[in-house]
């Protein structure tokens, strides 16, 4: 499988980049514009500023994008609803339903360490992308 599938890390590595940053600025969607079947919530709150984070953050990441950055912050505000909505709830991610936080967080991090990759804007910016 490693012959295979490493062949196309880069690849592989820029489709995981491009589907969490998009679904993760959903949930920032839902926060900020209401939208997707979520609840407008006031911008100047700290679910406000959460959702800015998910937005701009996930759009960011998934365009590659100071990625690093956005994805070390992103990763920081998972954290931080890990902790401060689910962890009370119970100590087991599985019992509190803070799976996808824990998750996310640990996804950004790797992220933040790795950067945008070879498809990224970032990588275009450094003239290091991909050419054809």
């Amino acid at each position: 499988m490693q012959r295979y599938l490493g062949r196309h890390s880069e690849v592989l590595y820029a489709l995981l980049r491009v589907m969490a940053g998009l679904m993760f600025a959903q949930h920032g969607a839902q926060k900020i514009l209401g939208v997707l079947g979520g609840q407008k919530v006031p911008l100047v709150s700290l679910f406000g500023l959460g959702g800015l984070i998910e937005l701009v953050g996930g759009l960011l990441i998934a365009v590659g994008l100071f990625t690093s950055w956005a994805a070390f912050i992103c990763a920081g505000e998972m954290a931080v609803a890990y902790f401060m909505v689910h962890f009370p709830q119970g100590f087991w991610p599985v019992q509190n339903k803070g799976e996808l936080a824990v998750l996310y967080c640990f996804v950004f991090l790797y992220m933040a360490s790795r950067g945008g990759g070879r498809y990224s804007v970032d990588a275009s910016m450094r003239g290091t992308a991909a050419r054809p």
